[in-house]
């Protein structure tokens, strides 16, 4: 492969392409949904489980750049990107395996144990997750530019997010369809069990049938050369002299992952706290007994939630990639973050369960754009054998919003209580998507100001 041009991917080949995702996107779904009701669970705050979500941007600032990187100049005889995909998802399925049986671990230590015992072992092992989650993702993004033409990326993008709503949809689905079909309750081990499974087999198999394409030209041999010798200081300011509209790309995903980690991080417990009216369960265990039926209904409602989320993530994805190949990137994702700006206000002032359901459904419009069409209007400046890097710094622009809001917004969510009906004490989750809409806003006003002819020259 290595004296060929890269061919056109067929449909089929796509779809085996984006499997690997899927599973990724499967095991990252089941963290998202149960890590709170886990943690939670163990004693954390809403500023404690914001504060252990710091794991995944502060992995993703440090890790996917490096690993990025790394997998750029990585010669084995497996190829550059292989041993960074089945490295981090070895070890996320162990970590998966781990989170939930956190107090069980801590419980072999003796009844002399410290309390927060079990919450720091489930911290350790989030960020263990994050950590894997994040040396995976950006290699795999990598091979888009590696393997696939340039008229392509979008549509490969695409397929890549509709890899990840299927994988979502999957994983957020099953529990809640068991317990419909079957009557069946699925546990929060077997969840997490079976997440790690589904992440472990599914890049297998990636790495078994994709073949990376060899560096074919000197000019991408020196490229990677040049850039082993450079700093991370150096790679950073070289990736701003790419092109003016790079900035403003940098500056649109930056907002966008204000908006859209405000929704993730704190969805399962606006759903259980807000939706449902369970107050604050690190009251005493007699509120968590009386209120433990409506925390399992609420927890259930959050995977259906984030099941239809992701399902139109899943059945747009590829459409909305065809339709920017024909009207653009930037039009394109322009509508979409809109749209989820709008989901966000109903979510925020109509709390109600049709009303999220519907809303959430409205969001992933906007989440199957976020996840190709940015990496599609990015990819236009990249040089051969700098992928993995320019991926990665790419990455901080997710990472670092994610930061503001593990802080700052876990913060004020936590500062901002109020006493229920009944006396209870619970806090306002749903401000979370007040702030994530005004973000949203923010991004699509600056894609607007994105000049995407300026890529074709």
């Amino acid at each position: 492969m290595a004296n060929e041009e890269m061919k056109k991917f067929t449909t089929a080949q796509l779809l085996n392409f984006c499997l690997g995702f899927f599973g990724l996107q499967f095991a990252w779904q089941m963290r998202i949904i149960l890590s709170g009701p886990v943690t939670e669970a163990l004693g954390a705050s809403p500023l404690i489980f914001g504060l252990i979500w710091l794991a995944g941007p502060v992995t993703g600032i440090v890790v996917q750049p490096i690993i990025g990187a790394l997998s750029d100049v990585t010669q084995t005889p497996f190829g550059r990107r292989v041993p960074y995909l089945m490295g981090g998802a070895i070890l996320a399925a162990i970590g998966l395996f781990l989170l939930p049986r956190s107090g069980d671990i801590a419980g072999l230590f003796g009844s002399s144990a410290p309390v927060w015992l079990g919450l720091l072992i489930a911290a350790v092992m989030i960020w263990i997750i994050d950590a894997c989650v994040n040396a995976a993702q950006g290699p795999y993004r990598a091979l888009i530019p590696d393997n696939i033409p340039k008229e392509q990326h979008a549509l490969a993008n695409s397929y890549l997010s509709f890899a990840i709503g299927l994988g979502s949809v999957v994983a957020a689905g099953t529990a809640p369809f068991l317990k419909f079909a079957f009557n069946y309750n699925m546990s929060t081990n077997a969840q997490f069990t079976m997440a790690g499974l589904a992440f472990f087999l599914a890049m297998t198999w990636t790495c078994l049938t994709i073949k990376e394409r060899k560096i074919k030209a000197e000019a991408a041999k020196e490229n990677i050369q040049e850039e082993e010798k450079k700093s991370f200081v150096q790679n950073v300011v070289d990736f701003f002299k790419l092109s003016p509209e790079v900035g403003k790309i940098c500056a649109m995903q930056f907002f966008s992952w204000i908006g859209l980690m405000s929704m993730m991080i704190f969805f399962t417990q606006y759903a259980v706290h807000t939706v449902f009216g369970v107050p604050d369960l690190n009251l005493s265990s007699e509120v968590k007994e009386l209120y433990a039926a409506q925390m399992t209904d609420g927890q259930y409602f959050s995977s259906i939630c984030f099941a239809v989320f992701n399902l139109i993530c899943f059945v747009v994805a590829i459409p909305i990639g065809k339709w920017a190949e024909a009207r653009g990137n930037k039009f394109v994702h322009i509508i979409a973050l809109s749209s989820m700006a709008l989901a966000y206000l109903l979510m925020a002032f109509i709390p109600n369960k049709t009303s999220v359901l519907c809303a959430m459904g409205l969001a992933g419009i906007g989440w199957a754009s976020t996840l190709a069409l940015p990496f599609a209007m990015l990819s236009k400046y990249i040089k051969e054998g700098t992928e993995g890097s320019i991926m990665g710094i790419f990455n901080i622009f997710i990472a670092a919003p994610q930061v503001l809001v593990c802080t700052l917004l876990a913060w004020y969510i936590d500062s901002a209580k109020f006493t229920m009906d009944n006396g209870f004490i619970n806090n306002h989750w749903e401000h979370a998507f007040i702030v994530g809409a005004v973000m949203l806003i923010l991004a699509a006003i600056t894609a607007s100001l994105v000049n995407e002819k300026k890529a074709a020259e």
